[in-house]
């Protein structure tokens, strides 16, 4: 019986087809249909459409049915009609075959249209009325997505007409198709992956640019979490997923997103760039500009989103602005290029990368190109890749950073050295040599007992006067160099000035402990110091004050140490004195004058 029924069938079939071969010739339609057979699954609708422009006045659904005759097949480019102020109607005939199922799901995958009204019609007949767009509050729409679809229950068995009214301030990208009910959520998985990755890769190089301004604060980096979070957003708009997934309650996002995204971007931008190329060094006024244009982007920003500025004015100022940091600041990278600055070279690539998506997307907004796969991600595909560029440039950055900051701190000590240095012998000066005994002096250092020694040198004016000051000094260093190998490692010398040096000695609780160490002094300046062949010959007279026995106070103690060392003088020179017994015996003097 089997095919018994398979040659009824196909005689029904064609006698089916004969005859509508004949009534479309006697009415003379020579529209093609597109058949919507069961396993196409997802099929592009484009190609079958035809279109009339309104001339005008606005046309409704009737006026439109009954200008049928008019549409044209849709000239240039492939989905894409380009700028077009006046609304455009889109005639789409199909057919579904008798034994087909006529479950389909019409899909306008370009979320900036504002308003699309959809009329289903069955045998001349409108079944169905929808408005989509993204005018419609999310909650109202037909079906909940990034897109904007509708469900069709198509008769099968006979010739369906879909018409649509579509109206935007945005560039008219149609990319209509029809696709089966169990195909969209598998096709919009996969969409919404990719939308994932990249927010995702956006989100965390946003963070990564936040945590190091915190601790850097340097402003390229706020840039570029300004310009990377932005351009994230800006994306996430464009493509639907923003309305979907967050902001879905806020119609004046979903309206605006884009143009509101991308100021910010453009501000980040020229922020970020007038850092990483060190602009104002190159041009103070250049400088200046870039810095204004970025005020400016914010600005525009802010008075969109006050209603100050439509929708279509600030699409112009993106349009105008976006390629500013390029057209400004190439120059100045050109130079720093040739300087061998790395930065500016990633720069250069991050930009040329960008210029080509921008480039991209900017024919396909004029209408100039064809909508697929690449056109419609190119610029995406290369901020993404401009901003991982870019981020190479961050470390650069910080390598920059890091070296000026270790240039600073070198300055600084360098400075340091030179006030509390002496510049002959290399000790701690009369301020260096206060700062560390201050330092000693202090409850908690942990070093609670200390000698203070004050050294004259004995015989110094005779070998200086006799050999000139250039011997001088070399017996000075000569003095300093013998003083540090004498003493402990811990211990400090340093030089007053002249002939005069201060030591610093710890753990000398006694007086007797500290006069063995300057008799070792003594005893270690025994020995010629040899100058250009000549022997020289000096003693040493030494005076020292204890503390915290004689005091605490740094001051104090110095001018006890001197007090002991003139003491010293008297007595003979080439003498241990201790201030406190230089006191007793001063005063035993005293009292015996008396």
């Amino acid at each position: 019986m089997r095919p018994v029924q398979q040659l009824l069938r196909w005689l029904l079939m064609s006698m089916l087809a004969l005859a509508s071969f004949g009534v479309a010739a006697a009415a003379g339609a020579t529209v093609p249909r597109l058949d919507l057979v069961d396993k196409l699954v997802d099929v592009d609708a484009w190609p079958a459409i035809r279109m009339l422009p309104e001339a005008g006045q606005p046309m409704g659904v009737g006026q439109a049915m009954a200008h049928l005759p008019d549409f044209r097949a849709a000239n240039g480019h492939h989905a894409n009609l380009g700028l077009h102020r006046e609304a455009v109607w889109l005639h789409l005939p199909l057919s579904v075959p008798f034994w087909q199922s006529g479950q389909w799901v019409l899909d306008i995958d370009y979320p900036s249209l504002d308003d699309v009204d959809v009329y289903v019609m069955t045998d001349g007949q409108i079944v169905h009325e929808a408005h989509l767009g993204d005018h419609v509050p999310y909650a109202q729409r037909e079906l909940k997505g990034r897109t904007h679809s509708l469900a069709l229950v198509l008769e099968p068995g006979h010739d369906h007409d879909i018409l649509m009214r579509v109206s935007t301030t945005s560039t008219m990208i149609l990319p209509v198709r029809l696709v089966k009910p169990q195909a969209v959520s598998e096709r919009e998985s996969g969409i919404a992956l990719l939308q994932g990755v990249a927010a995702g890769i956006g989100l965390c190089l946003v963070m990564y640019a936040l945590a190091q301004w915190l601790s850097l604060r340097d402003p390229a980096f706020l840039g570029y979490a300004l310009m990377v979070g932005s351009i994230t957003l800006f994306f996430l708009s464009y493509h639907g997923v923003g309305t979907q997934h967050l902001w879905g309650g806020n119609l004046w996002l979903s309206r605006n997103g884009p143009p509101f995204f991308v100021l910010p971007a453009i501000a980040g931008g020229l922020i970020f760039v007038h850092q990483t190329l060190k602009v104002r060094q190159m041009s103070p006024r250049l400088s200046r500009v870039v810095r204004a244009l970025a005020w400016l982007a914010l600005a525009l920003t802010g008075a969109f989103a006050l209603g100050w500025l439509d929708y279509r004015s600030a699409h112009l100022a993106g349009t105008v602005l976006g390629p500013v940091p390029l057209l400004l600041c190439l120059p100045v990278a050109w130079m720093r290029m040739r300087q061998g600055d790395r930065a500016a070279q990633l720069v250069v690539v991050g930009w040329g990368i960008y210029a080509m998506g921008v480039l991209t997307m900017a024919a396909l907004l004029r209408g100039w190109l064809d909508l697929n796969a690449y056109t419609a991600h190119a610029f995406q595909a290369g901020a993404l890749l401009e901003m991982l560029t870019w981020l190479q440039v961050l470390g650069v950055r910080q390598e920059q950073l890091r070296a000026s900051a270790r240039r600073a701190q070198q300055e600084s000590e360098d400075l340091h050295s030179l006030a509390h240095t002496d510049a002959l012998t290399g000790l701690p000066n009369r301020r260096g040599m206060l700062l560390e005994l201050q330092r000693r002096l202090q409850p908690l250092s942990g070093q609670p007992d200390l000698a203070v020694y004050l050294i004259d040198l004995d015989g110094f004016k005779v070998v200086n006067d006799r050999l000139g000051h250039e011997a001088g000094d070399a017996l000075l260093c000569a003095v300093a160099t013998r003083l540090r190998q004498t003493l402990r490692s811990g211990d400090v010398v340093a030089r007053l000035g002249g002939d005069e040096f201060v030591l610093l000695v710890n753990d000398m609780a006694q007086a007797d402990n500290a006069r063995v160490v300057g008799q070792k002094l003594i005893e270690a300046f025994r020995l010629p110091f040899v100058l250009d062949g000549h022997p020289c010959s000096i003693g040493l007279t030494i005076g020292f004050a204890l503390a915290p026995q004689d005091g605490t106070d740094p001051a104090a103690l110095l001018r006890l140490a001197d007090t002991a060392m003139y003491a010293g003088k008297r007595a003979g020179k080439n003498t241990v004195q201790h201030a406190r017994a230089a006191e007793e015996d001063f005063a035993l003097a005293s009292e015996a004058a008396e």
